[in-house]
């Protein structure tokens, strides 16, 4: 059963409409936007590089609190992931007719569905950037004794930036399933 799913899910997928995106100008701009915070992020880890200490805080628990500590070279793995996950997503969201949908995807509904779910990937990649932006800054005050932790805040608010849109796209989804 599971296995003629498989191929149920893959035909159905192979049958999606293949269709080009134009892009808004609020799409453009949250796409700038993200480029220009990669850049800052780059920027920020680049310029207080060289006035770290030899150790830095490399991770952090669930309240905020510095647990792992290791050479401040580990610096620089925040923006690279960063640029990795985002340059990815970027690529991954020129095909929204291979993404997963709550709905069937039809010839009516593809433009709908797609731009939704590729607005909601736009998102997500902007937040995911600031976040790892803000765990380099945090990392950095932390490190140069200007900071203790990341705040109990921290957690919570990475988890609103990221789920409340999640859901949010989520909805409108299903209420343009037609």
């Amino acid at each position: 059963m599971l296995k003629n799913d498989n191929n149920q899910n893959k035909l159905t997928m192979e049958a999606r409409p293949k269709i080009k995106l134009e892009l808004t100008t609020s799409d453009k701009t949250i796409e700038i936007i993200g480029w220009l915070l990669i850049i800052s992020v780059w920027g920020l880890t680049i310029t207080n590089y060289a006035n770290l200490p030899d150790t830095i805080p490399t991770h952090y628990n669930g309240a905020g609190q510095a647990d792992g500590f290791g050479g401040k070279a580990t610096i620089l793995t925040l923006p690279l992931t960063a640029t990795v996950l985002f340059v990815g997503l970027t690529f991954l969201n020129k095909f929204p007719h291979i993404f997963n949908y709550p709905t069937n995807i039809t010839q009516d509904n593809a433009s709908r569905q797609y731009t939704n779910a590729t607005r909601l990937i736009r998102y997500l990649k902007l937040i995911i950037v600031f976040i790892f932006g803000l765990i380099a800054f945090k990392t950095i005050q932390n490190a140069n004794g200007e900071a203790d932790g990341l705040g109990v805040w921290f957690l919570p608010l990475t988890m609103g930036l990221i789920f409340i849109p999640l859901i949010y796209f989520v909805i409108k989804s299903f209420k343009t399933k037609q």
